[in-house]
């Protein structure tokens, strides 16, 4: 029985359409520099967001009606949120969806339940996979909502709380292979702490580290072969978080040797709360070669917290998908970590939501494309360091002078000319050109 009754498969009509429930430039067999547009784009549903996001805020109660029919904390109601889930999914072409462990099944007091019901909810999805190409681009388990989790998962005090984190994980990544996911996700949540005089910090990441290592070997032995990722946070809920942003959590990896299985899971919000831009996180994951998957959402420069808006900044969702492009892709896909607008509240405001994300990064995509063919700004930055292509540059990249013979050349040299010009009006200028012609 259909759910979103009035609503077809959402078409491509092109950018001259003024139909609100079909894409302007998300065209999926579009071929974009030797690939299908679906292909650069393997766009995910969030299972919490979309399906279970009802608007409620710390200053009201729900807007949006997600039971789709059934009485909400019942299986009744998780098997209806798959339903409309597939459904949603087929209708606008996602091939993707990603999931925590509570966003499938109401949690129950024992943990013995909550899995029984975890593996009926999963055999129930299995079910609506079969005859679709829907597939599951990552899982991860929900350790932060509930209140055992106040000091965290694996930096809690309680020994009893991080074993519970760890059987959560354990079914969470169960889960995640039994559905064929092409990763599992650590979003910290609320690993991290309020305050240095109640917090033994080496200790509380060395135990994270432990944590993490434990789900990797558990994972390899179940037949996981996908990645491993974490998703950086500065803030919220606690003041300071362990994950606080790409450096940060890349520089926990190699400290704890964990860097040969995980990459980072990008969220543009959160790389801004972390005082970033979303290009900066994904540049410094790329150049680290740990660039996995995004979350694609943008938040409120407004707004001191995590908003999850859908994107709709093409100059942002450019940047993105020209870090992407230069990358190589990615390993993971695009997971719409957003939600609506409380005022935003029916079922073609979820569609409409979807729509205005899509075309975003399908903007993006393309317009990132002719800025990478149009050449301007890569012959650009060339030119910048072309002063080390000489001898001198030469010997210093490969490892083949000392300070001292530098020292020497620099006083023969005297005053060095100043660099030349940086040109960023000039670039950003070419940007626009790009973007708007």
């Amino acid at each position: 029985m259909s759910i979103f009754k009035n609503i077809g498969t959402i078409p491509y009509e092109g950018p001259a359409s003024t139909n609100p429930l079909a894409f302007k430039y998300y065209d999926a067999d579009r071929v974009i520099m030797g690939k299908k547009m679906s292909e650069h784009l393997p766009f995910a549903m969030a299972w919490w967001h979309n399906l279970g996001a009802a608007g409620t805020d710390m200053f009201g109660r729900d807007t949006a009606d997600k039971s789709f029919g059934c009485e909400k904390g019942t299986m009744e109601h998780a098997k209806a949120k798959v339903d409309a889930g597939f459904e949603f999914m087929q209708k606008l072409g996602i091939k993707y969806f990603c999931f925590h462990d509570v966003d499938l099944v109401p949690e129950a007091d024992d943990i013995k339940e909550t899995n029984r019901r975890l593996d009926e909810i999963s055999d129930y999805i299995l079910e609506k996979m079969q005859g679709t190409d829907i597939k599951c681009l990552w899982g991860t388990a929900n350790m932060f909502s509930n209140p055992r989790f106040m000091n965290g998962a694996g930096s809690t005090n309680s020994v009893d709380v991080y074993a519970f984190a760890a059987a959560q994980i354990k079914k969470a990544l169960d889960i995640t292979v039994k559905l064929g996911g092409r990763g599992y996700v650590f979003w910290g949540g609320r690993e991290g702490y309020e305050t240095l005089l109640n917090t033994d910090v080496k200790f509380e990441q060395e135990n994270i580290a432990k944590l993490m290592h434990m789900a990797v070997d558990y994972g390899r032995s179940i037949g996981f072969t996908g990645d491993f990722y974490i998703e950086p946070k500065p803030k919220e809920p606690m003041k300071h978080q362990y994950d606080f942003d790409a450096a940060t959590a890349i520089g926990f990896l190699r400290q704890y040797g964990l860097d040969k299985d995980f990459k980072m899971n990008i969220e543009a919000n959160h790389a801004t709360l972390a005082g970033h831009t979303f290009q900066h996180d994904l540049r410094i994951s790329a150049i680290n070669g740990m660039l996995g998957s995004i979350d694609a959402n943008q938040g409120d420069t407004l707004l001191g917290w995590d908003t999850d808006e859908f994107p709709f900044d093409v100059y942002e969702t450019t940047r993105c998908m020209y870090e992407v492009l230069k990358n190589g892709g990615l390993t993971g896909g695009f997971n719409f970590d957003a939600k609506n607008r409380r005022p935003s509240y029916t079922y073609e405001d979820m569609f409409y939501a979807f729509i205005l994300g899509m075309d975003a990064f399908a903007l993006g995509l393309i317009k990132a494309a002719e800025i990478i063919e149009d050449g301007r700004i890569d012959t650009f930055i060339k030119d910048k360091y072309s002063s080390w292509e000489g001898e001198l540059g030469q010997k210093i990249r490969n490892d083949q002078t000392t300070l001292a013979e530098l020292s020497a050349y620099a006083e023969k040299l005297g005053a060095p000319e100043l660099p030349g010009s940086g040109r960023q009006e000039y670039l950003e200028a070419v940007f626009n050109n790009i973007l708007f012609k």
